[in-house]
């Protein structure tokens, strides 16, 4: 079966992907009926020392709580001398100016911030960066998901509406999520999303310094009665599975890799890491005995789809989270 399967290759984050030419400056794009326009408002500082751009958010905007200050850098409207900036680390000199503009239809519900954050909403649809330890959709009485949340969210800013998961991420993973404003629309999403997903990447922090740049590893994945996924080289009655990887950093202790899914398997990452030798930083299910993160170490950071209804391509990007970056002093990202 695998040597009948092409091996893939795909540009590094550090490269442009060129999915589609319309994508270009598509992010947050689109304008449907009916969504609310905000009056956008620009304030201009001039910087007189050197700092690390989220300190200089958080100093400037007094009052502001550092999830919105990140908000304001991963939704890209925080300008540097007249360039997008999203790096949270990224240095700020004497004489640089800073723009920031607060749009608050961006900017996550203060009762909502510590579990996600709205990238997109349109009519149809809502994209959220969730974090981790929030089920996607609700398993049981008084579990804490995005369905509820999302629904509370709605009720909040009287949209007569329900939030449909589309698709899943683990509980302890965090990043891009797209739930449907009606059961239609997710019908849609759910019946093409093989076709209808561009790209989808994740970010991981795995145990161990890898052996090579980059590598892809395929396998069959099989469900057990004890919810533990195995992987096997043959077919063990499982669903075939892909996935690339490439290296960003490492050091003795833990690299940092970007992985790219040809497959959306249930815990692929995860196993796939787990065969390889470098288990996701805290993932004790599938070999981790390391806790420096205290969460597990895998973000979903980019999501590119078709919307269902303009049929525009949206693209969704961001930042690796910050704990992640910690484990690596010299700082490629």
């Amino acid at each position: 079966m695998s040597s009948e399967i092409p091996s893939h290759s795909y540009p590094l984050l550090s490269t442009p992907i060129l999915v589609n030419e319309i994508m270009k400056n598509r992010r947050f794009a689109y304008n449907g009926p009916h969504v609310p326009r905000n009056k956008m408002k620009v304030t201009t500082f001039l910087a007189a020392e050197e700092m690390p751009l989220l300190d200089f958010i958080l100093k400037k905007m007094d009052g502001i709580s550092r999830n919105k200050a990140k908000g304001l850098l991963s939704h890209e409207m925080v300008k540097v001398d007249g360039r997008v900036e999203k790096q949270y680390n990224f240095a700020v000199n004497p004489d640089m100016v800073i723009e920031v503009t607060k749009n608050p239809r961006f900017m996550p519900m203060r009762n909502f911030d510590r579990f996600f954050a709205i990238l997109y909403e349109d009519d149809y649809l809502i994209v959220v960066d969730k974090s981790d330890g929030v089920l996607s959709m609700g398993v049981g009485r008084g579990s804490l998901n995005m369905k509820i949340l999302l629904d509370q969210y709605l009720v909040a800013t009287k949209q007569h509406c329900t939030a449909h998961v589309v698709h899943r991420l683990d509980t302890r993973t965090s990043g891009v999520m797209v739930y449907a404003k009606s059961v239609e629309v997710q019908q849609m999403l759910v019946e093409n999303w093989r076709s209808s997903v561009l790209d989808r990447r994740y970010v991981a922090v795995v145990e161990g310094p890898m052996e090579e740049d980059h590598g892809h590893i395929e396998s069959w994945l099989r469900d057990t009665p004890s919810r533990k996924v195995v992987s096997s080289p043959f077919n063990n009655g499982g669903k075939w599975a892909s996935t690339d990887w490439w290296l960003l950093d490492c050091n003795d202790d833990f690299s940092l890799i970007e992985l790219h899914l040809n497959t959306g398997r249930k815990n692929q990452i995860r196993v796939h890491m787990e065969v390889l030798g470098h288990p996701v930083v805290g993932d004790y299910k599938y070999g981790s005995i390391e806790d420096s993160l205290g969460r597990l170490g895998l973000h979903a950071f980019r999501l590119a789809f078709i919307h269902p209804i303009t049929h525009e391509a949206l693209e969704f990007e961001t930042p690796f989270p910050s704990a992640f970056l910690d484990l690596f002093p010299k700082q490629m990202i």
